[in-house]
């Protein structure tokens, strides 16, 4: 069981780097060329998803809005768990003022609800896709920075840390050796789920115009493009918003074998 779920979890990695992959080296159409003579086209062999207002391939929009959509997310997720993971380690393993310090300045990040707050600042800003990634940035280290410093506060009470301080190891050294191989598995897990759930963010952005815009195809950008035509043409918007579900219930699914491995790998 434990070696199915291994490969269940390479399988979904390589699925998505795939993805990511062909949406940006190989697509059938150009995704920003249009074709008004075949616009709002119904799937067809030529066009396996049909085609937008302006005669784009919808198919093609979506295989290269995945390289926005999932990479971008992959971007957001991986550098809010890496401020997260050291402003974490900062709090935990040193304590008194310092784990005070992080700590109040993290609760009043957590304050706002994180969409929210994305919109301020890309609001304040300007909506474009740089803006978008700091601010989901600024919204994400929180759950990393409190997970690492409850996780570096339980490792710090243990014997061998404690007898490291004693012999005056360095800092960095005990840091190196005893705090980060006890928290990578837990981080692993859930910037699994940070990923997924940026994705949602970034699409959700740009669907609020927020985001990354037109004539760019992501994900969020064409279901805001496909609104107008939600009865006529529900094509346009059904299926960019089949790739954010499936993508998203990819990740969760990954994370959760992740978390078993991971946790079977610790018995």
């Amino acid at each position: 069981m434990v070696l199915k779920k291994h490969y269940l979890i390479f399988c979904s990695l390589a699925l998505l780097t795939a993805v990511i992959l062909l949406g940006f080296i190989f697509t059938p159409y150009d995704p920003v060329e249009t074709d008004f003579l075949n616009r709002l086209s119904p799937p067809s062999w030529q066009n396996w998803f049909g085609t937008d207002q302006m005669g784009r391939d919808i198919a093609t929009r979506i295989l290269y809005g995945a390289g926005w959509s999932v990479g971008l997310a992959l971007i957001v997720s991986t550098t809010g768990a890496v401020i997260g993971t050291i402003v974490g380690l900062l709090a935990g393993s040193l304590g008194r003022f310092v784990d005070g310090f992080c700590m109040r300045v993290t609760d009043s990040f957590f304050a706002f609800p994180e969409l929210i707050a994305a919109i301020v600042v890309t609001g304040v800003l300007g909506p474009n896709t740089v803006n978008m990634v700091i601010a989901l940035i600024l919204v994400s280290w929180m759950r990393f920075a409190r997970l690492v410093r409850a996780l570096t506060d339980d490792v710090k009470q243990r014997d061998y840390v404690l007898q490291a301080k004693l012999n005056r190891i360095p800092y960095l050294l005990i840091l190196t050796r005893h705090y980060i191989p006890n928290i990578v598995l837990s981080i692993i897990v859930v910037w699994t789920s940070s990923w997924s759930r940026t994705i949602l963010s970034i699409s959700g952005l740009s669907f609020l115009g927020f985001g990354v815009q037109p004539p760019q195809a992501e994900w969020g950008a064409m279901l805001l493009d496909g609104k107008p035509y939600m009865l006529t043409a529900p094509h346009v918007m059904i299926f960019p918003g089949v790739a954010v579900l499936i993508t998203v219930l990819v990740l969760n699914l990954m994370g959760d074998h992740l978390r078993d491995y991971l946790q079977s790998l610790e018995k």
